[in-house]
């Protein structure tokens, strides 16, 4: 009789002890902390957009170098030494990367910024005529201007990696991707200070000393932010990815509405209405993550289907190996996916000399090509107008082609036999075409094709640029990006002094001396004949290089693959 009573009692104790148990539901406040700890996550991510999208600063040169040649007074081939002066400055950037693991990264950021004022406001001050400078000390200006573009990458790159693990592809790439749009910003700068019809071009100079040091100020909370580790990466790919996807479609938006300038828009005729159109979508991605987070609290409310999209995390790759492979990869050419890379096996690697020459023969080309893209209009006897409107064209597809550098990201499932080396190759084509184009355009047609052959350029380099960064941490290690990526790019002041001097040497062979200046001025489309076959045949060799990468790792990725599922 007494065992009901003992089951009762039993039962009661344990509700009880369950009632105990549970956790009281949580207070509004920690809902607010979680909400704001998730926005400053992704604030880092809008802080590395604001410094790549102003700190390409390399990217406008073009836009005040007849105005530089014509003020000092040299000649083009001098004035290509001064392009490669400020792309030699980049063969140091390696050193960011060392700075980078013993300084903070707000440290490093502010060194580059020094760097960049000191490098473009020096020259300046020259171009304005305020203080005369030798020639050599304008090279070492070049120099600094350059190498704090290497430091104010590697920032950027360090804030993807520690912060969004599970996708730093995606992160680098779309931060990457905002490089292309500087020329852009900072020729509606220079419309808004100067107005459209000012042919001085040394305001931009002034601002490429600047811009970066005030956008880095603005940036110096969310740097500060120490990487959170309170959720899993595999709890945050899901939502991370689908705000990548929005992040993507606004910087779509922002590099066709940077286009504008090329239409016959009301807009476009008001610089002022323009800019400030451009910082609104700058700034709207810090609205995303709050809108996202007020979504994911709703989603049990709704029926919430799941994206397509997958993003796979190669942050430890489990790659089960039989002896064969085992006894295979010890040969010092065997590419190791994800596996950190010391510079002696860099060198030791087929695939990194591969890598490196498609890179020389492809991208830096292309950054040649606008740096001369001054020269190459005025040669063509186009205004200054419209060889600006050609910076802001090669400057919006060099953006389109960043952004496309996340194309393996999104279709991994879809084109599985297509690796990231395989988009790399498909970039490299558009390159050699446009060249070729550019060769043997007929008169009447010369500036529509001077148009679409520039699209076509920016497009291409603009994706070896920013596909460049996750290929050199897929296949030399993601923790050494910073140091690897600044080896790789040690091709760029090789690549443009030599098809710097090719281009020189050609164009003042063809030039006579100026009536207003002391410089020599080419005119017609000789000037640049013999560059364009050359620079197109070189480009055919980044291409080929670029196959044999792709079919070199292709079995890598895959392997890769594999261990994923």
């Amino acid at each position: 009789m007494k065992l009901p009573n003992t089951i009762t009692t039993t039962t009661t104790a344990e509700e009880e002890l369950t009632i105990r148990k549970q956790p009281p539901s949580p207070p509004q406040q920690p809902r607010v902390q979680s909400m704001l700890q998730w926005w400053r996550r992704w604030t880092v991510l809008v802080a590395a957009i604001w410094i790549q999208a102003f700190t390409g600063t390399n990217f406008d040169f073009s836009a005040y170098s007849s105005d530089m040649k014509s003020s000092m007074g040299v000649s083009q081939s001098r004035l290509n030494y001064m392009a490669v002066a400020s792309d030699l400055g980049k063969a140091l950037g390696w050193s960011s990367g060392f700075a980078i693991a013993y300084f903070p990264v707000s440290g490093v950021l502010f060194v580059a910024v020094t760097m960049g004022l000191v490098g473009y406001g020096v020259q300046w001050l020259s171009i304005a005529d305020v203080i005369d400078l030798p020639y050599s000390l304008v090279l070492v200006c070049c120099s600094l201007a350059g190498l704090s573009i290497c430091w104010f990458n590697t920032v950027c790159f360090i804030l993807c990696v520690r912060h969004f693990k599970s996708n730093h592809s995606l992160a680098l790439s779309l931060v990457v991707s905002f490089n292309g749009i500087s020329a852009a910003l900072f020729t509606l700068g220079h419309e808004v200070i100067s107005g459209k019809s000012s042919a001085s071009s040394d305001i931009y100079l002034l601002l490429n000393s600047l811009i970066p040091l005030i956008v880095s100020i603005l940036a110096l909370w969310p740097v500060l932010t120490n990487p959170n580790s309170s959720e899993s990466d595999t709890s945050r790919t899901h939502d991370e990815s689908r705000i990548f996807v929005v992040f993507n479609v606004l910087a779509l938006i922002t590099c066709f509405y940077l286009l504008l300038p090329s239409l016959d828009t009301h807009l476009a005729s008001s610089p002022r209405w323009h800019f400030l159109g451009a910082i609104f979508l700058l700034l709207f991605p810090l609205c995303v993550p709050f809108l996202d987070y007020i979504l994911r609290a709703l989603e049990p409310c709704f029926h919430h289907y799941r994206s397509g999209y997958a993003v796979v995390n190669i942050e430890e790759p489990k790659i089960h190996k039989n002896h064969h492979e085992i006894d295979a990869d010890e040969g010092c050419d065997q590419v190791r996916l994800g596996e950190e890379h010391s510079l002696g096996m860099l060198v030791c690697s087929i695939e990194f000399w591969l890598y490196y020459v498609a890179y020389f023969c492809g991208g830096t080309i292309g950054l040649v090509y606008s740096n001369n893209l001054g020269q190459i209009a005025q040669s063509l006897e186009q205004s200054s107008s419209n060889a600006k409107s050609l910076v802001t064209l090669f400057s919006a597809f060099s953006f389109i082609g960043r952004l496309l550098s996340s194309t393996p990201d999104f279709t991994r499932k879809k084109l599985a036999y297509l690796t990231r080396t395989g988009w790399f190759t498909i970039s490299l084509l558009p390159t050699p075409l446009a060249f070729f184009i550019l060769a043997y355009s007929p008169q009447t047609y010369q500036t529509g094709l001077l148009k679409v052959a520039t699209a076509l350029i920016g497009l291409s380099s603009g994706f070896v640029f920013a596909a460049a960064v996750s290929i050199t941490s897929d296949l030399f290690g993601r923790n050494s990006v910073g140091v690897n990526q600044n080896i790789v790019i040690t091709n760029i002041p090789i690549g443009s002094l030599f098809y710097g001097y090719i281009a020189g040497s050609i164009y003042d062979t063809n030039a006579s001396v100026g009536t207003v200046s002391d410089s020599v001025v080419c005119v017609g489309s000789n000037c640049y004949f013999v560059t364009f076959l050359f620079w197109g045949c070189f480009s055919v060799l980044g291409f080929v290089c670029s196959l044999f990468l792709f079919i070199r790792t292709r079995p890598v990725y895959h392997r890769l693959k594999q261990s994923q599922m």
